[in-house]
């Protein structure tokens, strides 16, 4: 999440797809502004969206979202690696810090990813 990926799926970012697209949020849920995905779903703008990740986790109960129905909302999942995928990156990591070799997959806190 960045100053810059804040809010950016809005109002003026739907109204510059095509009509009837659909869009899936599996990255942070500060990127949708919530009540634009809803005005441009029920206005046929969007025809669906499917959500793994929102503002406020878990999604509260009475979350509007929940009842909307051209938005799927997933049980926050999407990224869940298996160790089998990831250790083959963490053995190399281990290898190159004890060469002193640049490590892979740093976090960058400066541009807040």
């Amino acid at each position: 999440m960045t100053p810059e990926t804040r809010q950016i799926l809005c109002e003026g970012k739907f109204n510059r797809m095509p009509r009837g697209a659909a869009i899936i949020n599996l990255a942070r849920g500060e990127h949708v502004v919530d009540c634009d995905l809803m005005a441009a779903l029920d206005s046929g703008q969007l025809r669906a969206a499917t959500l793994d990740v929102f503002r406020t986790e878990p999604l509260p109960i009475e979350d509007p979202l929940w009842h909307h129905p051209a938005i799927t909302i997933l049980p926050h999942t999407a990224r869940r690696p298996r160790a089998a995928n990831i250790l083959p990156q963490v053995v190399d990591n281990l290898r190159r810090l004890g060469k002193g070799e640049p490590l892979l997959q740093l976090v960058n806190r400066e541009a807040g990813y």
